[in-house]
């Protein structure tokens, strides 16, 4: 098998769901046992932390009169299917974990668009 560098195995990463993402977290886990969530909070500069939080979770809150618009948006972010989009735009929550300030004020726009009430935390 290619050994693959690390730049094509972080442009293979973007074009995962974040379902499918998980799921790479997981074999990593199990099949590597390492945790690469814990790899990347120890590499964490200190400087950042400094400043304040480069990114935030997007949170749905409500899913407003406008609810198969808000689902259809869930999906194209998060790549969920039809019932779990539906799940989360009737009872809220994350929707982009870790977004950066821009980002998350898009998706903010295009929600509160489609008239669903969204927190930045």
């Amino acid at each position: 098998m290619a050994k693959l560098s690390a730049k094509e195995i972080v442009d293979a990463v973007k074009e995962m769901t974040v379902l499918e993402v998980k799921e790479v977290v997981d074999l990593m886990k199990e099949e590597l046992g390492v945790d690469p969530s814990a790899v990347a909070v120890a590499a964490a500069p200190v400087a950042a932390q400094e400043e304040g939080p480069s990114t935030v979770d997007v949170t749905l809150t409500s899913a407003g009169a406008n609810k198969i618009q808000v689902i259809k948006i869930v999906r194209d972010i998060t790549g969920l299917g039809l019932k779990e989009a539906k799940d989360l735009a009737d009872n809220g929550g994350v929707v982009k974990e870790k977004a950066t300030k821009e980002e998350a004020e898009e998706l903010k726009a295009k929600f509160e668009e489609a008239g669903a009430t969204i927190e930045l935390k």
